[in-house]
């Protein structure tokens, strides 16, 4: 059962945690590169901005953006800004979120996102704790996966287990950390199964393609090669 206010509080803090961090940087910093090819690290947080106001639109009815053409020409719009004004554009397009996701609403319902995906508008937090906590860390300001909460890197895991699973180009995987497992990948009972073995940290840096598994053990043949997000 997903609990959207639980969410709504865990994207709260993680909000909090990157402003306090990004607060310390200063405007030449916020020009430097990212750990994300091709953006600095003001594109990041552009982006973590704008990502907020268009939560906003899906839990509103309206679509996520208007185009991918004008998502990125926001994007490159607002990534040159100086940090304080960063910093207020960020803080205030959280708090728009969190005053949409405060409004009564049916929870159970079925929200169209980006790119004609759909999901419960309950996964809508969740979905945004996920851009906080690992856009956090794409900034390269000393925030790392092994910092992420422990229940985030475990509900990360399943849902990126579960965005895998069936997918054809991914072999059938069983993934521990030595405490807990998932199966992903192909849905095949006859095909040999390859066992992915490591830190919560290091099977979701390679899930979410922030790392290329060399942390991680594997029995079976080798890693599979994941498809972009």
């Amino acid at each position: 059962m997903i609990d959207h206010a639980h969410d709504l509080a865990s994207v709260r803090d993680a909000t909090e945690r990157l402003l306090t961090a990004v607060a310390k940087l200063d405007n030449a910093s916020v020009a430097e590169a990212s750990r994300l090819p091709g953006w600095t690290r003001g594109h990041v947080l552009a982006h973590l901005a704008r990502n907020a106001d268009a939560l906003v639109n899906v839990l509103e009815g309206r679509p996520m953006y208007t185009s991918g053409e004008a998502r990125d020409a926001d994007i490159e719009r607002d990534a040159p800004r100086p940090l304080d004004v960063q910093l207020a554009d960020l803080r205030d397009s959280a708090a728009r979120l969190e005053e949409t996701g405060s409004v009564p609403a049916d929870w159970s319902r079925t929200v169209e996102l980006r790119g004609g995906v759909t999901d419960a508008a309950a996964r809508v937090p969740f979905r945004r704790w996920v851009e906080v906590e690992l856009h956090h860390v794409d900034l390269g300001i000393g925030y790392k996966l092994e910092d992420l909460p422990a229940e985030f890197t475990e509900r990360e895991i399943a849902f990126l287990v579960e965005r895998f699973t069936g997918h054809p180009d991914v072999p059938p995987a069983h993934l521990t950390d030595g405490t807990r497992a998932w199966s992903t990948g192909r849905r095949e009972p006859s095909a040999p199964e390859v066992t992915v073995t490591g830190r919560a940290s290091d099977l979701l840096g390679w899930l979410c393609g922030r790392r290329d598994g060399t942390g991680l053990t594997v029995a079976g043949g080798p890693l599979p090669a994941l498809p972009p997000l």
